[in-house]
C-alpha cells in the first residue's frame, strides 16, 4: 500500500485544487473539499496506471504534509 501526501488549496473562484508532490503533474480540481479529494484519488490512480503502462517505475512516496499552528506577532 502506498501513502501519498496531497496538498489541497482553496482556489480564487471558491473551489479547490489539489496536487501530489511526489507525482509531478498529478493534479485535481473540485467545487468542494470532498469533490477535490475524490478527484485527486482518481488522478493518482490514473497517473500510476499511465506510468505502469509506459514501463516507468512507480515513485515511492517521500513527501509529508503537516499543519502547524503558531502565534505570529508582527
Amino acid at each position: 500500500m502506498l501513502r501519498y501526501a496531497i496538498i489541497i488549496e482553496k482556489a480564487a473562484d471558491g473551489g479547490y485544487c489539489a496536487y501530489v508532490p511526489d507525482l509531478a503533474g498529478c493534479v485535481g480540481m473540485g467545487a468542494t473539499h470532498e469533490e477535490v479529494v475524490q478527484n485527486i484519488i482518481e488522478g493518482i490512480k490514473f497517473h500510476l496506471d499511465g506510468l505502469k503502462q509506459e514501463g516507468f517505475p512507480i515513485p515511492y512516496p517521500n513527501s509529508e504534509a503537516e499543519n502547524i499552528v503558531f502565534q505570529y506577532a508582527a
